[in-house]
């Protein structure tokens, strides 16, 4: 269509997010012969849904999320060894997978993960997450145990069906490394399909360990900061994006030094590997604690950080993601007493222009 006819299209205010009218009339015919009436909710589903035990519900959430992201993680990483290890593949290794698409894998696993599962069981997916929430944000400490469990069955099922999927490249893998002489459990192994297998040379555990800690501080700082009510530059919708990308940055930046990010992923597939490989993967270079165990004590660390020096909790109350342990009276007692309101008339209060900082406050009052 020329441009001067474009120009005399109507058009409605696309400001509101409206289309083209000719486009809205097109979509709006073409569902008009489409049209599929929804079902109606019978009694005897919400009665069957009302029935579900909740535990079980949060469970199966759980294992779920972590399965979504470890699932496509593990497959990236695992198209790329087996397009190194086999000679007619390897010059279409950098198309097979690279640090690239393993970041991307993980990365939109996570999204997907926390838009299909987050809704029914808040989206933990790492047993340091949900230890962190029961520590500070409140989460039942009764509940830690099973969420955990769930989490590290999600990364077992997720590696076990993977063996299942590859299982005949695999086997050819695993001859070829056996008849070379350098085993099972060797970075770019088989082994290495499923976990985190350090290199010949990174026998420092103190550098492994705080190359762990940081990546996982990183990813603890940017999951505590998507999920305080009073930040204003993200919303639910793109949490989701923000966490995922949290994770492709930090196997973009250091997959090559050897990281694990998750208690639950690296544990659950350690074990399908020890199945499937030799338990030497629990004991090579005595990595194994470093990939199992950093994350939690590394992910508390970064909640504290952000809890301690980063938390508005008054910020927080005033977007509605908090009540105050005393009630309304309890905050406005507070909130009289450093100055920031002030009591008007009657019952009401007026907002000071400044708190005791100086600082202008959004407080709803």
């Amino acid at each position: 269509m020329a441009e001067r006819d474009l120009a005399r299209v109507p058009t409605v205010d696309t400001q509101a997010g409206d289309l083209e009218v000719g486009a809205t009339d097109a979509i709006q015919k073409h569902f008009s012969r489409h049209v599929v009436q929804r079902a109606p909710v019978t009694r005897k589903k919400l009665d069957f849904e009302r029935r579900r035990p909740r535990w079980l519900r949060e469970c199966m959430a759980e294992a779920t999320g972590v399965f979504f992201y470890v699932y496509p993680g593990i497959a990236s990483t695992t198209s790329l060894l087996l397009a190194l290890n086999n000679p007619e593949q390897q010059p279409f290794a950098a198309a097979l997978g690279n640090f690239l698409t393993i970041g991307l894998a993980y990365g939109i696993g996570i999204a997907f993960a926390i838009i299909v599962c987050a809704p029914t069981s808040g989206g933990h997916f790492n047993p340091a997450v949900t230890i962190s929430l029961a520590f500070w944000q409140g989460f039942p400490w009764r509940k830690v145990p099973y969420f955990i469990f769930s989490q590290i069955f999600g990364a077992f099922i997720a590696g076990l069906l993977l063996m299942g999927q590859y299982h005949e490249q695999i086997q050819v893998f695993k001859a070829e490394a056996i008849a070379s002489g350098r085993g099972l459990v060797y970075n770019t192994g088989p082994a290495a399909t499923l976990v985190t297998i350090p290199a010949e040379n990174q026998t420092n555990l103190g550098y492994l360990f705080l190359i762990e800690w940081f990546v996982d501080s990183f990813i603890g700082l940017v999951i505590w900061a998507n999920l305080d009510p009073a930040n204003p530059f993200v919303s639910p919708q793109s949490a989701p994006y923000t966490i995922g990308l949290a994770y492709t940055n930090m196997v973009w930046s250091f997959g090559g030094a050897s990281i694990s990010t998750n208690l639950a992923r690296d544990l659950g597939c350690r074990i399908v590997a020890a199945i499937f490989f030799s338990g030497e993967v629990f004991s090579f270079h005595h990595y194994s604690w470093i990939a199992i165990l950093v994350n939690v004590p590394a992910t508390l660390f970064a909640t504290g950080y952000y809890e301690f020096l980063m938390r508005d909790s008054l910020q927080k109350i005033g977007k509605g993601g908090a009540l105050h342990e005393e009630g309304e009276e309890g905050l406005w007692r507070h909130l009289t007493r450093e100055g920031i309101a002030t009591r008007g008339g009657g019952n009401a209060y007026e907002q000071s222009s400044d708190d005791s900082n100086g600082e202008k406050k959004d407080v709803m009052v």
